[in-house]
C-alpha cells in the first residue's frame, strides 16, 4: 500500500503562489516517489519532470537565459525538478523562472542540503517555501498499521529504523537492505561534494558518534580520541548535520550557574543507519543501549510531527553539573514542556530546579505511553 507523506498536504496548499517550493531530504527517503504522487494528483495538468541525474537534463538547465529556459519547459505548468543539486547554480536558474514566469510552479527536491541551500539560499530569498522530508514517521505508518500492530513493530523500528525501504523489506533482508542504503548513500554527498580529503576519519566519527548517541559531545575529547584536530571534526561534524545523518540538540540555560552550556548532545535521523554503523542489529533483549534508542526514536519522531504539522518549537536537553536532567524540551507559546524518555520505568523524579522555570513541566514517555506523545 502506498503511504501518503505528510508533507504532501501541506505542498499542495501553498501551489502557484509564485514560489519556488524546494523539498529537502535524505537520499532514497521518498522525494522521488513523492513527486510522482504529486505528479499523479495533478495529472490533468500540463507536467514536466526532471531527473537531473540525467546528463543533458542538467546541461539543459545550465548556465541558460529565461529565454532558453521557457522553451525547454515549453508550455508546462508545473514543472517538477528531481536532484535539483546536481545542477550547476540551480539557484540562479529557479531565480530565472520564478521572476520571469511566475505562472509556472517549480518544485525541486534535493538529497543534500549543504550544497542546494548554499547555491539557492542568496538567489531565492524570499522566493521560495521549503520543506523538508523525513524517513517514515509512525504516524505516517498509521495508514497502513493499527496502533496495536504499531506497538508490536516498535523493536524492529528501534533496530531496522524507518526508511521506506527498510520498513517494506522482509525479516530476511532487512539488515541487508540497512547496510546497502548506508555503504551506497551515506557518505556519497559528502564525498562527491565536499571532496573531503580524510574519508576514513568520516567514518570513524560516524562510528564514535553512533557510540556516544544521546550524550554529551565535546569537539575536544572526539578530536583526541580521532588523532584529528578540534576544528576539523567540528566541521565534519556540521557536514554529517547538513547530510542528513545527524543532528544535534543543544542545551537549554537561562544563565543559572550550575547548568551545562558548552556541549551538544547528537542524535541520528535514522536508528537503522545508527545501527549499521556499528554493526548491532541484535535483539533489544541483548542490548545494552536501549535507553539510548528509545530517546532517540522519541526525539526524531516528535522532530517530524513538529515539522509535518508546521509546529515551531525551540528543541533542547537540560542538564545541570551535579547530574539532574531533562532528556528533551520544548519551548513553544510561553510553555517549557519537558520530556524524559525512559522505556520501561514507569517513574520519574522531576528535578525541582527545572520546575522554578516559570510554566514548566516534565512528562515521562515509556512505551505505554509514547502513542500519545506522538500522535495527539
Amino acid at each position: 500500500m502506498l503511504i501518503v507523506r505528510e508533507i504532501q498536504k501541506g505542498i499542495e496548499n501553498v501551489l502557484f503562489e509564485g514560489k519556488v517550493i524546494v523539498i529537502y531530504g535524505p537520499r532514497q527517503v521518498g522525494k522521488t516517489t513523492l513527486l510522482h504522487q504529486l505528479s499523479e494528483k495533478y495529472k490533468e495538468r500540463k507536467l514536466l519532470f526532471l531527473n537531473c541525474d540525467e546528463p543533458d537534463t542538467r546541461l539543459a538547465l545550465s548556465d541558460k537565459t529565461s529565454t532558453e529556459l521557457k522553451k525547454y519547459v515549453g508550455d508546462a505548468d508545473i514543472v517538477f525538478i528531481d536532484e535539483a543539486q546536481r545542477v550547476r547554480d540551480i539557484g540562479l536558474t529557479l531565480k530565472l523562472f520564478i521572476d520571469n514566469f511566475p505562472q509556472i510552479q517549480i518544485v525541486a527536491t534535493g538529497s543534500s542540503s549543504f550544497d542546494l541551500s548554499n547555491k539557492i539560499s542568496e538567489p531565492l530569498t524570499g522566493r521560495k517555501i521549503e520543506f523538508f522530508l523525513y524517513p517514515f514517521s509512525v504516524r505516517e505508518l498509521l495508514q497502513i498499521y493499527s496502533k496495536i500492530e504499531i506497538n508490536r513493530l516498535l523493536e524492529s523500528w528501534l533496530i531496522y529504523g524507518q526508511y521506506p525501504a527498510a520498513v517494506h523489506a522482509s525479516t530476511a533482508t532487512v539488515a541487508g537492505t540497512i547496510n546497502d542504503l548506508a555503504q551506497s548513500y551515506l557518505y556519497k554527498d559528502i564525498f562527491e561534494l565536499e571532496k573531503m580529503k580524510k574519508p576514513e576519519l568520516v567514518e570513524k566519527l560516524l562510528q564514535a558518534l553512533a557510540l556516544q548517541m544521546g550524550q554529551e559531545v565535546a569537539y575536544t575529547e572526539l578530536a583526541k580520541l580521532l588523532g584529528a584536530d578540534k576544528v576539523t571534526i567540528e566541521r565534519y561534524v556540521q557536514m554529517l548535520e547538513r547530510a542528513f545523518i545527524i543532528f544535534r540538540l543543544r542545551p537549554f540555560s537561562r544563565n543559572l550557574r550550575n547548568e551545562i552550556s558548552t556541549r551538544r548532545k547528537i542524535y541520528f535521523f535514522d536508528l537503522g543507519i545508527r545501527n549499521s554503523l556499528i554493526n548491532n542489529f541484535n535483539p533489544l533483549l541483548l542490548r545494552n543501549d536501549v535507553g539510548a534508542l528509545w530517546e532517540n526514536f522519541c526525539i526524531i519522531e516528535r522532530m517530524k510531527k513538529n515539522a509535518y504539522t508546521r509546529r515551531l518549537v525551540n528543541s533542547y536537553f537540560w542538564r545541570t553539573h551535579n547530574q539532574k536532567e531533562v532528556d528533551y524540551l520544548e519551548e513553544y507559546n510561553g510553555h517549557l514542556d519537558g520530556f524524559e524518555f525512559k522505556w520501561s520505568k514507569d517513574n520519574y523524579s522531576v528535578p525541582k530546579d527545572f520546575l522554578n522555570y516559570e510554566n514548566s513541566s516534565v512528562k515521562l514517555i515509556n512505551k505505554n505511553n509514547y502513542q500519545e506523545f506522538l500522535f495527539d
